[in-house]
């Protein structure tokens, strides 16, 4: 389970909900948290509502909220993260890739820690998936350093992976193999 006792003070984690696109909208327009994700600038909240009806088990999208008495909720999003099916072989379904983002100003803060504990948590305990796979671009150090504490290990490098900037960018292939997968209990 999820020690959520290790999350900022005021944070917390919960499944997306209808009306939280404009909290997308704000967190991926931060510099950072776009140009770390495959987003492109300037997206608009309908895209968002559109994107996020589409989203069907066992695909799932959590947010990151914090306290705030700006917020008419009382809570604003401060970061995503979502878990979602590789493709459509047989093959393929112990694995789901990951992707998430937190806004610019709670980076460092524990939200990406505490977002990629709660994807875990699910994909280990709930839906046994058996392999977590994600792409980060290579000069994102602090990604890959939080990937890495979480046991994702770099697999490849992608080569002019993605358009940055104007600029061609590589990525690493990361992946984390579950730990200690289910097993049958002994037999008495």
């Amino acid at each position: 389970m999820v020690d959520e006792s290790k999350w900022p003070a005021g944070l917390r984690i919960r499944h997306v909900e209808p009306g939280d696109q404009e909290g997308f909208v704000k967190s991926m327009a931060t510099p950072l948290a776009m140009g770390g994700t495959l987003q492109i600038p300037y997206t608009s909240v309908e895209s968002w509502r559109e994107r996020m009806s589409k989203i069907e088990p066992p695909d799932f999208c959590l947010v990151a909220e914090s306290r705030s008495s700006a917020a008419p909720s009382g809570y604003e999003i401060v970061g995503n993260a979502g878990m979602f099916v590789t493709g459509s072989s047989v093959r393929r379904r112990h694995a789901m890739g990951i992707g998430m983002a937190v806004r610019d100003d709670w980076q460092g803060r524990g939200v990406g820690s505490a977002l990629m504990s709660a994807m875990i948590d699910r994909a280990d305990n709930w839906m046994n998936v058996l392999r977590l796979e994600l792409t980060v671009f290579t000069d994102n150090a602090t990604a890959i350093a939080l990937y890495q504490h979480f046991g994702f290990a770099i697999e490849g490098t992608h080569r002019a992976y993605a358009l940055r900037a104007g600029a061609l960018v590589d990525a690493y292939a990361m992946a984390r193999l579950h730990p200690n997968p289910p097993r049958l209990p002994d037999s008495a």
